[in-house]
């Protein structure tokens, strides 16, 4: 069998302070037959500059005039892949050496699982450790994950390494532009696609004053909520109910609840 190609997706905006590192550790792989796909989706910081540094053949540079937006270039980004697996970085994580070696090796030996997440540590703007995601720890198993996914998401995205086929078909949804990624894994989820964990940690996350990491903690549970109704109505509409499903809704019911309980204490 062939060794497989991977393209490395980075969406890349306004993140010029933590871009070279990003990109570097990337670079620093120590694995050849990868594609590098860094889409600029409109930064007005010195991104462009500092990608334009970066001679390497492997990388595939687009740019935008203007913002698009995450979901946008992320699909954008999966129609121009070429390899057999697609990974996620973003432009201010850093991939810690191994991490596209040990998942390509776990893929191509268990090829009945399609999609393939790292634990993460916490880093935050001065590359100072901050701990760990909760969730990220203590679900590990591939039956963790898919019992914990209807209460709330616990799969890192940047760490993601999935089938291109899979990607390709599923995509991501405009009308979840805060929870993408959450919504994709509970789409795929419902259907029984097989989501593993190695329980390394191979990439740090960066958390940054502006990040929707950071923003949803003012209002997590109306977010949770919104996300999980608008899976289940997708669900539904694709003539999709089982139990996940079910599991999913009874979940999105009690963030409701709780959001309107913090929202009358707030006000009280």
């Amino acid at each position: 069998m062939s060794t497989p190609l991977v393209s490395i997706l980075i969406p890349v905006y306004n993140t010029s302070a933590y871009l070279t590192r990003a990109i570097q550790s990337i670079l620093n792989q120590q694995y050849t037959p990868m594609e590098i796909i860094l889409i600029n989706d409109g930064s007005t910081d010195a991104s462009e500059s500092i990608i334009q540094t970066f001679k390497d053949p492997r990388i595939r540079y687009v740019t935008h005039e203007q913002n698009m937006g995450l979901v946008y270039t992320l699909n954008e980004g999966i129609d121009l892949s070429t390899g057999r697996y697609i990974a996620r970085m973003d432009g201010d994580d850093v991939c810690l050496p191994g991490r596209i070696v040990q998942q390509v090796a776990y893929l191509e030996a268990h090829p009945e699982v399609s999609v393939l997440a790292t634990r993460v540590s916490l880093i935050n703007e001065q590359d100072e450790p901050i701990g760990y995601w909760e969730a990220d720890q203590q679900n590990i198993e591939p039956e963790q994950i898919r019992s914990f996914l209807p209460k709330d998401n616990c799969l890192a995205h940047p760490s993601i390494m999935a089938k291109a086929e899979l990607l390709k078909k599923y995509k991501y949804r405009s009308e979840q532009s805060q929870a993408e990624d959450y919504d994709l894994w509970l789409r795929m989820a419902a259907d029984g696609v097989l989501i593993h964990k190695l329980p390394e940690v191979f990439v740090q996350h960066r958390i940054v004053h502006n990040s929707f990491t950071r923003s949803r903690q003012q209002n997590v549970f109306r977010k949770l909520a919104t996300t999980k109704f608008r899976f289940v109505g997708h669900a539904l509409s694709q003539g999709r109910w089982n139990g996940f499903v079910w599991k999913t809704l009874a979940f999105a019911c009690l963030d409701q609840i709780k959001a309107i309980g913090k929202t009358l204490k707030k006000s009280a």
